[in-house]
Order: C-alpha cells, then structure tokens, then sequence
C-alpha cells in the first residue's frame, strides 16, 4: 500500500525495495554493485533514511529487472495507474522469480495495452467444434 505520508511513503519504499531484493535472493552488495550506487547508500534506502532521485530508483529498478514505473509510484514521483493493482500483486509476489514478474506483467500490459476495442461476451464467437 502506497501512504501520502512523505516520511512513511520513504520508509514503504524501502519495504518494497528490500523484499523485491529478497526475492530475487540478491545480496545488498550485489545489488549495490549491479544498480551501480554505493553499499551504503542503497542501505539507508532500504531503511528509509534517504529518498533516492528518479535515476537511483531506474538503477536499483534495472538491478532488480523490475518495473522503475513501480518504484517511482511507491516514491510519490508518478501516479498511480488504474491498473486494478494487479501489477502490484505481481510484483509483490514472493513465489515468482524476476523473470516470470516480468513476463506476467509484459502479458498483462500487451492485452489491456491494445484495448481500443473492447470485446463484450456477445461479440466474441467461440468454436465449439
């Protein structure tokens, strides 16, 4: 959950960041090193002591291989898409490694990305052969 309290909303980033990490059973240091920023800087990050510019956010995002859209939500940099929260779900949840968090959500974003024309129950014919 996303909070407008800027303090909180630093310290739920943080959450975010280190469980994502946890996931991908990545070490601080091995993210730090992949992301490109320093071992204590990501550190007071994940505590939620310092709030990280867009650029830091895309880094740490790219270490992870997950979205720098989401992290720029959970920062209070972007708003939130109506997404029904299901990207959220899908990056929040533990049981599915980066890659499949990153397909689910390539599939998801590929059916409502191309939505222009909405297929109601009666318009869709279903071969029954």
């Amino acid at each position: 959950m996303v909070r407008n309290d800027p303090a909180q909303r630093l310290v739920d980033l943080g959450d975010f960041i280190r469980q994502q990490r946890s996931s991908a059973r990545m070490s601080l240091r091995r993210l730090s090193e992949v992301a490109g920023i320093s071992n204590p800087y990501l550190s007071q990050i994940e505590r939620g002591l310092r709030r990280p510019s867009a650029e830091i956010l895309q880094q740490i995002a790219r270490g992870l291989a997950i979205s720098a859209e989401t992290l720029y939500v959970r920062a209070g940099i972007l708003e939130r898409e109506d997404t029904g929260d299901l990207v959220e779900h899908i990056l929040g949840d533990p049981k599915l490694n980066a890659e499949q968090r990153q397909a689910l959500i390539q599939i998801y974003r590929s059916f409502v990305g191309n939505a222009e024309v909405r297929a109601t129950p009666e318009s869709v014919e279903v071969d029954q052969a």
